[in-house]
């Protein structure tokens, strides 16, 4: 029994001085211990007892644990078995066929021996790690006692690109552990066994096609205006809203895509507008791929023009339901009847020529007819019968990004299905973000957008790419691991490529001995949509000769990085409807780059083509303008050489052009006329049917029946 006096407490080095046995400092060093421990497992003695009551009496300040003297029932006096009690449990039995004594009985028996279990083996022991395959980086990480990231930036020198969450090989995990000092085994599954963790797999939820009928509501038509350049679609909508959006366009050209909501009689009507440039092909494609119906906006004057055709093309292509409306009637040079026969020609048959085309005569100037057109519009969407799930996931598609101060990457998008709210965590394309801020189309924010509402999203981490699906997630943490398995398959891709691309650069100019001149470019433009159209049509002016290669594009303000970027890549910086930020304008200066910015699209264009004509050196064209045959021979005195006396057998010989001479088909040589005589006199030219005197450079090696060919050299611009 261990007196409750405070002085009589044995201090802790004291204790263990009587155990010889040092405690392990390291964590390394107590695995090792007890691995060898776990291999040759010896009995346990009285002394292996004294050491655990004395261990446990005390912690490592040398105070008493309270835990290490337990109470009896009817005293609740403190009951500890004393050192030498123990120590003379190790004396040996007297005689081998003795009985073993009996155990102990539990009073003398300290809590830490009492209890004493076998603990479950880890897999890993010491500096051995051994894991069942899926081997997950995390997982090893944890194993080894270190952070992800360090194993992450071994297994990139390893040229393997993973996340924390994903497996990796046994030979590629074999590497990293030997890296830092550990052994790795591979443990094998019993045979039917099952992975030890199941990896959590995420996936975009789909689009719902079809909904039962009772959850579905009438949501506003998706309309979009389409044609040619110039007929009028952005003033034909102006005057719908009662604005001004022509005047904000440089132009008169709607330079990227807009979406408005218009209320006509109480209902909501959208409207998307789209460049009607040839080089914005694509974004007219992807309107006419989320819109219900297609207006064809066709000027009276013009006709069907080639815009026209491409978005007849568009619309047919995308199954949607198109309704005409022949424009700028109140002009004197308008025929309606022209434009109708042009329409039935490309398979829309009106509706008077006996087709089932709704037409509309309008003028965007004087709105006439346009009230017609908005009637017709009403009609067709209930007709159609458009209906959406407002409480279904929120679905919505990209059809603009930009970058704004102040707010950071953001895009414009029309809901098409579910509810849209700010907080609403969701994926787009390779990115995650959450929905911080809903502006609408008047500029004022809003707390969700219903399906078929147009917006502005504030909350992408990176800028998306126009075309793609703004899905709703769960959470924000599956919205980020599905993008970080984008974006890594993204990067693997890209990586690929890049050494594609080199290897056959390489192997093109080993071919061609030589490589074609390159205009390189730094891109920046206002929104995403303008940065993938005017990089489609640079890359669509084709040339055996010069090519363009693209350095930077991407869309907002031309920076200070972008310049430096141009002065190392030896590239000229093109801006479109973009401004340069006032840190980079220094830098502009003191690296000497060429900045060049545009408000008109089809300037830039026509402003790269000449750049990369200006590369090219003009193309040099002789002009043979006449023959003379060497008939005699003279020495010259004065100078010691020889002169050519000639006949001009065709055209003529002219003084300041430049000539060779030709002995038996083969040239012998050519250069500049130095002398050409008629007679004893210096003439500028001789004619067919004379004789004169010809000297060329310091050429004396003249022979009878030399042919002299005279001709002059032509520069010509190449071309493309």
């Amino acid at each position: 029994m261990v007196p409750k006096d405070k002085d009589s407490t044995p201090p802790k080095k004291k204790v263990l001085d009587l155990i010889e046995e040092p405690k392990a400092s390291t964590r390394r060093e107590r695995q090792r211990a007890a691995q060898v421990a776990a291999d040759t497992p010896p009995p346990p003695s009285a002394l292996d007892k004294a050491k655990a009551a004395a261990l446990d009496l005390f912690d490592e300040g040398g105070k008493k644990k309270r835990s290490g003297v337990r109470k009896t029932e009817q005293s609740g006096k403190a009951v500890l078995p004393t050192i030498s009690k123990l120590l003379e449990e190790e004396k040996p039995a007297p005689a081998p066929a003795a009985p073993a004594p009996p155990p102990p009985p539990a009073e003398s028996i300290s809590p830490a021996a009492a209890v004493e279990a076998p603990v479950e083996e880890s897999g890993d022991s010491g500096n051995v790690i051994s894991i069942k395959p899926p081997i997950i980086v995390s997982e090893l990480a944890t194993r080894m006692g270190l952070k992800p990231f360090v194993l992450l930036a071994d297994l990139i020198k390893l040229q393997v690109f993973v996340a924390p969450h994903q497996a990796i090989e046994p030979e590629t995990a074999a590497k990293v552990c030997e890296l830092h000092g550990f052994i790795f085994e591979r443990e094998k599954r019993e045979k039917g066994g099952g992975v030890h963790k199941i990896e959590e797999v995420v996936v975009e939820p789909e689009k719902v096609q079809d909904e039962p009928e009772d959850v579905l509501q009438l949501r506003p038509p998706i309309i979009t205006i389409m044609g040619h350049v110039d007929h009028g679609k952005t003033s034909l909508l102006d005057y719908i809203r009662k604005s001004s959006i022509t005047k904000g366009e440089a132009g008169g050209i709607t330079q990227h895509v807009a979406a408005y909501k218009v209320e006509r009689e109480g209902k909501p009507v959208t409207f998307i507008d789209t460049p009607g440039h040839a080089i914005f092909s694509d974004m007219r494609a992807r309107g006419a791929d989320i819109t219900d119906i297609v207006v064809l906006v066709v000027a009276a004057n013009d006709g069907i023009m080639p815009q026209t055709l491409e978005a007849i093309e568009h619309a047919k292509k995308a199954e949607k339901t198109i309704i005409v409306a022949i424009n700028k009637v109140d002009l004197p040079t308008a025929n309606v009847m022209r434009v109708k026969t042009q329409l039935a020609e490309k398979g829309l048959q009106t509706v008077d020529f006996g087709g089932d085309v709704e037409c509309v005569e309008v003028s965007a100037l004087t709105g006439a007819g346009v009230d017609g057109l908005l009637e017709l519009l009403a009609l067709q969407a209930e007709v159609l019968e458009l209906k959406a799930n407002p409480k279904g996931n929120a679905r919505a598609s990209i059809i603009e990004a930009r970058v704004q101060p102040g707010r950071g990457a953001t895009a414009s998008v029309i809901v098409e299905t579910g509810t849209l709210k700010v907080g609403t965590p969701f994926i787009c394309g390779p990115f995650a973000g959450k929905v911080k801020s809903l502006i609408n189309d008047r500029g004022e924010s809003v707390k969700e957008a219903k399906p078929g509402t147009p917006v502005e999203v504030i909350g992408f981490d990176e800028m998306p790419n126009v075309g793609d699906s703004l899905v709703e997630m769960d959470n924000i943490r599956a919205a980020q691991k599905l993008a970080d398995e984008r974006q890594l398959d993204r990067r693997n891709d890209r990586l690929q490529l890049t050494r594609k691309s080199r290897m056959e650069d390489l192997f093109s100019n080993v071919i061609e001995g030589t490589g074609k001149a390159v205009l390189k470019v730094v891109l920046k433009c206002d929104v995403q949509g303008s940065v993938e159209a005017i990089k489609r049509a640079i890359g669509d002016i084709k040339s055996d000769k010069v090519t363009t290669q693209i350095i930077v594009a991407a869309a907002g303000p031309i920076t200070a990085a972008d310049v430096q970027m141009a002065s190392s890549a030896d590239a000229v910086v093109l801006g479109f409807n973009t401004k340069v930020e006032a840190n980079a304008v220094k830098v502009v200066k003191s690296e000497g780059v060429q900045v060049k910015l545009y408000s008109i699209v089809y300037e830039l264009i026509d402003q790269v083509r000449e750049a990369m004509l200006g590369m090219l050196e003009p193309l040099t064209r002789e002009n043979i303008i006449g023959h003379a045959e060497v008939r005699m021979i003279f020495k010259l005195s004065k100078s010691k050489g020889r002169a050519a006396g000639s006949y001009v057998t065709d055209g003529k010989i002219h003084r300041k052009a430049h000539a060779r001479v030709i002995r038996g088909g083969v040239p012998v040589f050519d250069g500049k006329m130095s002398t050409l005589r008629r007679f004893q006199d210096e003439v500028e030219e001789v004619k067919s049917g004379m004789e004169c005197g010809i000297r060329l450079g310091e050429f004396n090696e003249y022979q009878e029946a030399d042919v002299i060919e005279c001709y002059t050299l032509e520069k010509i611009p190449q071309t493309l």
